[in-house]
């Protein structure tokens, strides 16, 4: 017999138990974790700035302006650097170039390993989480000192300067944060389980991306002692190349968080193609694993060029070459085209996955099936296709071609059929069912709620004429929080409050999960719709001061942000005391779902399945007489030479590649 590609990583023939080494456990204290990390990036910053002074301390520019961009983007790029050297991530590489082999990875017990490199998908997703949160956190405490200096068109907090850093890096933190927030934590846990395999395809690949996130993060609030940036979270030039050192931080920060959302991108895409267990074709993918692939190929394809458009910047500011300086032949319209052929499939990178999470809930707490399931994966395709071809809407208040403006607007309303398609997904799964009220499904409704309102809005800015009034107003910073945060972050809640139970084990207290949601969603709603009324009344983006007849609604709002910013200080105390300090084991399937990451034991084992489970029905067939059974964890499969099927998986069989067949059951083992 032949031998599987899981034998040869180490996790055992087909229908054998996998190795467990859970008896082998490293102190937390020992080896290599955050606080390595943390010396490591010390280290490479130090000597990132020593040898960035030694260059460049002769240049014209850091003599007029003393400021040595040499040396900050130096500084900022080695701290990387030392950061993954001392973590570990960069171990396995570096040992193979030397020529020894990586000793085999083993399972870890304990808090420690979740301050450490590890390839347990369940572990990187955990950490994700904290991660986003810490993210979250930290935007929300910019967001609230935005909107404290809004609280008077007269009396100020911040001089100018200060308030456009606060509102830039505000921006910069929660856009890093949003392309992550479900691709990193809910995807990474959930994607083997849901696919039924054992891991995901290349779990270096997948804990590097998270190191490389949190590195980011690090890169990114070096941005305020730098002296912040003046440019917003678009990091426009000019301005750009006139900024002071937190723009290095910026540009840095960026090319850190886009080199880890490629290889991210790259490890989903190849994990849902290649590693899907027997009979997990196509049509029986789960409608959350069809909005990741679709947010992958945006990840892998449209991430290259901000990294590229950030790598010209750099050296814009440090080579003293000229891609944006329009008075030496460059162009500043030319980061705006890289930037939003990005930023906009960026939109669809955060909007996607929460789709596909309230795709997954709903049909749980209205006990019928999933409507349109393959209209709605076919919308999510269109979607990702189509955002390609809309970045330029960007551009209409910025010298584009006029006769190019048709177009773009085509494009742009044409992006909401795809889109309303998995809207009506919804809707339709929604359409006379006895819904259960439910944390996670509540979090769903919201969502269709506000992106209802943020999708209207969108159809309106994409118009040219309603464009040319509005753009630059509060008006499109409603729209973009609509969109993304009342889409993406109550995705997110709502995913947490339905997979935590799987996740942690633990339960979350109710009565605290259900203030938490009443107050985010009534405050949410507060502190953004009256912007959408400010901005057509003409209160400017990114400007302290504003006409003093629109403090009220100002003030309205200010308030309502410190209120929506408490209801995340209840969903922390909820995971604090239910986690941590009272936790109460949950059911091992509370919602009563068919999912397959439903149908593995509590706590999950560290390779998942002692048997590949082979796959009979798509998870959606609730309120079915007689509803097929979605797997069988007692048959098992072996490889049978050229030719043989793998249960219609498109070749994937659970990463084993082509040649598989489907064998008897236990007696077979």
């Amino acid at each position: 017999m032949a031998i599987s590609m899981h034998e040869s990583v180490g996790l055992g023939r087909p229908g054998e138990t996998p190795p467990s080494g859970a008896d082998r456990r490293r102190s937390p204290w020992l080896g290599q974790h955050i606080g390595t990390a943390l010396v490591g990036a010390v280290a490479g910053y130090a000597l990132g700035h020593f040898i960035g002074n030694s260059i460049a301390s002769g240049y014209a520019n850091v003599q007029l302006n003393r400021q040595n961009n040499v040396a900050t983007v130096l500084a900022l790029t080695l701290g990387v650097v030392g950061w993954l050297l001392g973590v570990g991530a960069l171990n396995y590489p570096i040992l193979k170039l030397v020529g020894k082999e990586p000793a085999p990875e083993i399972e870890e017990k304990g808090w420690g390993r979740y301050f450490r490199f590890t390839l347990d998908h369940k572990v990187v997703g955990m950490q994700y989480i904290i991660g986003v949160l810490l993210f979250l956190f930290t935007g929300g405490l910019l967001a609230m000192a935005v909107r404290t200096e809004l609280l008077s068109p007269t009396t100020h907090y911040f001089g100018p300067g200060t308030y456009i850093s606060l509102v830039s890096e505000h921006g910069t933190v929660m856009m890093m944060m949003a392309t992550s927030i479900i691709t990193g934590p809910i995807a990474g846990w959930l994607i083997p389980l849901m696919i039924g395999s054992r891991r995901m395809a290349f779990p270096r690949v997948e804990a590097f991306s998270f190191w490389m996130f949190t590195a980011g993060y690090l890169v990114i609030m070096t941005a305020l002692p730098y002296g912040g940036f003046p440019t917003g979270w678009t990091g426009y030039a000019p301005l750009q190349t006139q900024a002071v050192g937190g723009m290095d931080s910026y540009l840095v920060g960026f090319a850190v968080v886009g080199t880890g959302m490629i290889t991210a991108g790259f490890n989903i895409i190849v994990t849902i193609i290649n590693y899907r267990a027997p009979g997990m074709t196509w049509s029986r993918l789960p409608i959350f694993i069809w909005s990741l692939l679709a947010v992958a190929s945006l990840l892998a394809l449209a991430t290259p060029t901000l990294v590229t458009g950030g790598l010209f910047g750099i050296l814009d500011r440090t080579a003293q070459t000229a891609f944006y300086v329009n008075e030496r032949g460059g162009s500043a319209f030319l980061w705006q085209n890289l930037f939003w052929f990005f930023g906009h499939p960026e939109v669809y990178i955060m909007a996607l996955p929460g789709f596909g999470v309230v795709g997954e809930i709903l049909p749980v707490f209205t006990g019928k099936p999933l409507f349109g399931y393959r209209v709605g994966a076919a919308g999510m395709i269109g979607v990702a296709l189509l955002s390609f071809f809309v970045w330029q809407h960007h551009l209409f208040q910025s010298g584009i071609n006029p006769d190019m403006r048709p177009l773009f607007m085509l494009t742009t309303e044409l992006i909401s059929i795809p889109t309303g398609f998995i809207y009506l997904t919804g809707m339709g799964t929604l359409w006379k069912s006895k819904i259960r009220f439910e944390v996670p499904m509540l979090f769903a409704l919201a969502l269709y709620f506000n992106f209802l309102l943020g999708g209207i809005s969108g159809v309106f800015l994409s118009d040219v004429p309603v464009n040319v009034t509005v753009h630059g107003s509060f008006f499109v910073m409603a729209h973009f929080h609509y969109t993304i945060m009342g889409g993406l972050v109550f995705a997110f809640f709502g995913g947490l409050y339905y997979w935590l139970p799987k996740m942690t084990g633990k339960t979350l207290n109710k009565k605290l999960s259900l203030i938490h949601f009443w107050m985010m969603f009534i405050f949410f709603n507060c502190t953004f719709f009256p912007l959408f009324i400010v901005g057509l009344l003409g209160q400017p983006r990114r400007v302290f001061e504003y006409a003093q007849r629109l403090q009220g609604l100002n003030d309205f709002s200010t308030i309502s942000a410190y209120m929506l910013a408490s209801s995340f200080l209840v969903f922390t105390a909820n995971f604090a005391w239910s986690i941590f300090i009272d936790p109460k084991p949950a059911p091992a399937n509370p919602w009563g779902s068919r999912g397959l990451e439903w149908q593995s034991p509590t706590p999950v084992p560290f390779h998942n399945f002692d048997r590949i489970p082979v796959i009979y029905a798509d998870p959606y067939h609730y309120g079915e007489v007689d509803a097929p059974d979605i797997a069988d964890f007692d048959k098992v499969w072996a490889t049978a030479g050229a030719g043989a099927s793998s249960g219609g998986a498109g070749g994937g069989g659970g990463g084993f590649g082509a040649g598989t067949t489907i064998e008897g059951g236990p007696s077979d083992v």
